[in-house]
């Protein structure tokens, strides 16, 4: 979600306004958004599809009569980025965009700010220079380019700096919420080091360190975590709440004795999650529908599967958006809170004063909740009190480890749970998987024989209709870091319990018995899912292929899969701009530089 904003909030609602993309009625739920979640109201009007991105960026614009500059979908080279040199870029947040035969076009997210101006004709005596607007975090994004590398920045840190430790947690820290990383391993080898990040759930190398200083690194990350910094043979948790350019992150510490020393591995919690809807993060309109359904019930139990990292909090917290207002009580337990909500009551899991899930959750109970969200179900004592709890007029939502939907409820019957008590208050069941996007920057199509597919694919010919099918892959641009990939999308395999499967579950079924049910009212595993997002383009085959598998039963057992490919799959799909509200609704074109027709240019 947009961060950091030049402009005040009161300012973008009049831009917003006179524009036509809100009205004033629409500012008060926005501000009681803003205020209870201790954000921005653009946040609001962005979750709520009133406006995109693009059309934000350039509403603003044109308020101030200048060009919009989209930097997400063409970004400036690194060349290009550095020929403003990094202390006048950073002071006045400006970048080199573009340069054609009309001039050169310098981006910034401020505006109201000509300071600069002068200093960066002396750069270009003999253009003219023409200011366009860019958003703050597209701005941010072309930042990076002044960084070195973290193995030079530690060389110079340990030459110059005499607070050596501080500074290269400080700039490990900064790099990985500037990659977007999820999260940070130091790992301990003989002689050094090993930094590295997980961006889109790879790990990357990011760096090394020299070994002799790794010791007060991790007694400072101790001493911040509050950890025993004495203990170096027991596994410690913990958090650390970092504060960056005065936005605090949560940062989740794990630290573990190996061989060569203790390993830490930190997860970022990044606010950008309190941005997601459930239209973003990969529903189908049919799923979306049966969750929304699900979780507009006064009682009953919502259950996500999946391995951890899969995106079940995030799916989790996507639906309590939806619940989430004054007149509910909403309170969750967890192990750890990864999310702080200001509007809802989360409790954290302590098992060094007893209070742990079975325990919390009894008492949540007395607390006269509407809504319960328990992190995960681990045992059957925490199993029992949550189905009891969603069987006595509470909507219970809660994670659950297990390979796909179907398997959850043979082992949930397996941990004790009694079979009339799990078929009375069980709803629906999630399982998903996150696969990474192709970039939409450099994205194109391909054809591939179904005979050569079936090599990866079993069976092949019963997900992919023709014998000739339209592929997609990122070819590696600069928006991607060459990678091909950008950003995370869910897949997903939802059951909706109707009354079949409650009785199928009173005679202690298997979880093929259930899925060949849930598959006959319409569920779609998580490969079949993937296959319509390979089909759209959305993510690559190999990508699904790397999360997800074909059922090796699905032929033999259920008969073929009703997939049916989507009529265009065969055609590169356009990217599409949801709005609703007022206003100008088509999406701001993809041209690198929309010039409004005054402001442009100054001499």
């Amino acid at each position: 979600m947009l961060q950091n904003f030049t402009i005040p909030d009161q300012k973008i609602e009049e831009i917003l306004i006179k524009g036509n993309y809100i009205s004033k009625e629409d500012l008060e739920p926005a501000r009681k958004y803003a205020k209870s979640r201790d954000t921005s109201v653009v946040e609001y009007f962005l979750v709520n599809d009133f406006i995109n991105k693009d059309l934000l960026g350039q509403a603003i614009a044109e308020h101030y009569e200048l060009a919009y500059a989209d930097i997400n979908s063409n970004p400036p080279s690194r060349d290009e980025v550095l020929r403003i040199p990094e202390e006048i870029a950073k002071k006045n947040r400006i970048i080199f965009f573009m340069e054609d035969q009309d001039g050169i076009v310098i981006s910034t997210d401020n505006p109201e700010n000509e300071a600069w101006f002068d200093e960066v004709r002396k750069l270009f005596p003999k253009r003219d220079i023409f200011v366009a607007y860019s958003l703050p975090e597209d701005i941010d994004s072309m930042m990076i380019y002044y960084r070195k590398s973290l193995k030079t920045r530690f060389a110079q840190i340990i030459e110059e700096s005499e607070r050596v430790i501080p500074e290269i947690i400080d700039e490990i820290f900064d790099d990985a919420l500037i990659y977007n990383a999820s999260d940070i391993h130091f790992e301990p080898k003989r002689k050094e080091v090993l930094v590295r990040f997980r961006i889109d759930g790879i790990l990357h190398e990011a760096g090394r360190i020299p070994k002799k200083y790794y010791l007060n690194i991790l007694n400072r990350v101790k001493v911040q975590a509050h950890l025993q910094i004495d203990d170096h043979f027991s596994a410690q948790d913990s958090s650390i709440r970092y504060n960056k350019n005065g936005q605090q992150v949560d940062l989740r510490i794990s630290i573990l004795p190996t061989l060569d020393g203790e390993k830490i591995v930190v997860r970022v919690l990044s606010s950008y999650m309190r941005g997601f809807s459930l239209n973003d993060i990969g529903l189908r309109a049919e799923d979306q529908r049966i969750i929304e359904e699900a979780s507009r019930k006064p009682f009953g139990m919502m259950l996500n599967t999946g391995p951890t990292g899969s995106g079940k909090t995030t799916t989790l917290y996507s639906i309590l958006k939806v619940l989430d207002n004054p007149e509910i009580n909403i309170t969750t337990i967890e192990d750890p809170v990864e999310y702080r909500i200001k509007s809802i009551n989360q409790i954290q899991v302590n098992t060094k004063t007893g209070l742990t899930f079975s325990r919390g959750l009894r008492s949540i109970v007395r607390q006269d909740p509407d809504v319960i969200l328990v992190g995960e179900i681990r045992d059957t004592e925490t199993a029992e009190i949550a189905v009891n709890a969603a069987l006595t007029g509470h909507l219970l939502l809660s994670t659950f480890h297990a390979n796909d939907a179907a398997t959850a409820i043979p082992r949930l019957l397996d941990m004790g749970v009694e079979p009339f008590l799990l078929a009375s208050t069980l709803e629906i069941i999630v399982a998903q998987r996150l696969a990474r996007r192709i970039c939409e920057n450099c994205r194109t199509s391909y054809t591939e024989n179904t005979e050569t597919l079936e090599k990866s694919i079993p069976n092949a010919k019963y997900y992919f209709k023709n014998d000739v099918v339209t592929l997609y892959k990122g070819k590696g641009c600069k928006a991607c870091s060459e990678t091909g990939f950008k950003g995370r999308i869910a897949i997903f395999e939802i059951i909706k319990v109707t009354q079949e499967i409650q009785d199928l579950i009173l005679e202690d079924p298997s979880s093929h018995r259930i899925w060949k049910i849930a598959r006959q009212q319409g569920s779609k595993t998580l490969f079949e899912d993937g296959v319509k997002k390979v089909l759209t383009g959305i993510t690559e085959i190999n990508e699904l292929l790397r999360v997800a598998s074909p059922p090796e039963f699905e032929q033999e057992k259920y008969g073929k899969p009703e997939y049916k490919p989507t009529k265009k799959s065969g055609k590169k799909p356009k990217a599409k701009s949801r709005t609703k509200g007022r206003g100008n609704k088509s999406a701001a074109k993809k041209s690198p530089v929309k010039r409004s027709k005054k402001g442009q240019k100054k001499n």
